[in-house]
């Protein structure tokens, strides 16, 4: 009502230039803010918004060139991170024709004679060591918040996260099975063609390079992901390292120039997640190691807003883990059957044997590093750094003095935290 009698003041005005000059009047300040807000908004755009003018780019120069071979794009699911609903639908052509090409990409290569030196350069004792790192808890990163404790009859989980400075968040969590070896739970989490039954989000699989000596290999995923983005495509680099009965198996992007690049399904480069399998103590107290406790680490760049991932990781955490336990138990009952072994299942079995000693003289080796790095930064000039507190705490004063709303106060802070951290940098 407030519009319209507004609207009816004006247009009852005497005079056409009356009109125009009230009507002019009205308008401008909502132009001004549209203009200014789209301006600040591109300012500070996010560097996922670069990437998708550079997919729709892309996308709209396959279409001239190849007009006649394109059909009807997919709808991913609303999926997201594994944490949301596994229902999908999908397009005709489009997910059908990439479907096969990865299927025909497959190049297994058994002598790996050719293959073994790329594979040994793709991932290597460099990612063992910062793997121990992360389990050790010396890696040097930010500190790890505590985010959930859960349980169930058979498992129990504990996560983590933290927020670098630069890249996405990263996460940490234990989960301890109940009536598990580490050699049967490192063959489940290596056998793509079983988590095919288990995991929804995955929707294809398959193997594009392996070197039976050590066991690296070069597989290819796609995952879906909500109606608002595309799939994601995965070219994984995978290995093993045994010490005693413990397990430091890496899995990374890794490049891999033979398979082309696609608008659909859009490639995740930053990939990063392992994990370190080994017998810990039952919950049961009885002093037994028939438990399997597995320290996961796991940050990505999917391309989309790190703070919406975080939202999704917060709120479906806990239901999409859970459901990893009863595929466990599945994967028991068919090994247990004497069912043959996937060829992702065997190569899980040729892995790299270290020594205890070994992973001691990585630690040591780390612990020398990160001194050094601390004799280094107590040299660098602090003068130079704007105090985050003095920042902060004058967006504080400057935001309770103005009496605008909180749009204008949350304007202030963000602000003040684009300050602060470019203090940080200088």
């Amino acid at each position: 009502m407030g519009l319209t009698s507004v609207l009816w003041e004006i247009f009852n005005k005497p005079t056409m230039g009356d009109v125009l000059r009230e009507l002019i009047m009205f308008i401008a300040p909502l132009w001004i803010a549209v203009i200014v807000g789209v301006l600040v908004g591109w300012a500070w755009k996010p560097k996922w918004v670069n990437l998708g003018c550079r997919d729709l780019v892309d996308a709209s120069l396959s279409k001239v060139s190849n007009s006649s071979s394109i059909g009807l794009a997919s709808i991913p699911s609303l999926n997201f991170l594994k944490f949301q609903l596994p229902t999908c639908m999908s397009g005709v052509s489009d997910d059908g024709l990439q479907t096969d090409a990865f299927n025909n990409q497959s190049t297994i290569n058994p002598d790996c004679s050719s293959s073994r030196r790329q594979n040994s350069v793709l991932v290597t004792e460099d990612d063992l060591e910062h793997l121990c790192r992360l389990v050790e808890v010396k890696d040097g990163g930010p500190s790890w918040i505590h985010m959930m404790n859960r349980s169930t009859q058979t498992m129990r989980y504990e996560a983590w996260r933290r927020d670098p400075e630069t890249g996405p968040p990263q996460y940490r969590s234990s989960t301890i099975f109940e009536d598990a070896t580490p050699e049967m739970v490192r063959d489940f989490f290596w056998d793509d063609e079983f988590r095919l039954k288990w995991d929804d989000m995955l929707v294809h699989a398959s193997t594009l390079e392996e070197c039976p000596t050590t066991g690296t290999m070069v597989v290819q995923w796609v995952r879906k992901f909500p109606f608002f983005c595309s799939d994601r495509e995965y070219i994984i680099g995978r290995r093993i390292w045994e010490s005693g009965r413990s397990y430091y198996c890496v899995t990374k992007g890794v490049p891999f120039p033979s398979v082309p690049r696609h608008n659909k399904p859009r490639r995740v480069d930053l990939y990063y997640s392992s994990w370190c399998i080994r017998a810990v103590e039952s919950g049961r107290g009885d002093g037994q190691l028939t438990a399997c406790e597995v320290l996961l680490f796991h940050h990505e760049d999917m391309g989309i807003p790190w703070e919406i991932a975080k939202l999704g990781v917060r709120q479906g955490m806990w239901g999409a883990v859970k459901k990893i336990d009863p595929g466990l138990r599945a994967y028991l009952k068919e090994r247990a059957s004497a069912a043959s072994l996937s060829r992702c299942a065997f190569m899980a079995q040729i892995n790299t044997k270290v020594s205890a000693d070994y992973l001691r003289s990585l630690d040591s080796c780390t612990n020398n590093s990160s001194e050094d790095e601390m004799l280094d930064s107590s040299k660098k000039p602090v003068g130079r750094n704007i105090p985050k507190l003095l920042v902060v705490g004058g967006a504080i004063a400057l935001a309770c003095s103005l009496d605008r709303g909180l749009l204008t106060k949350a304007v202030i802070f963000g602000v003040a935290r684009r300050f602060a951290k470019i203090g940080r940098r200088l």
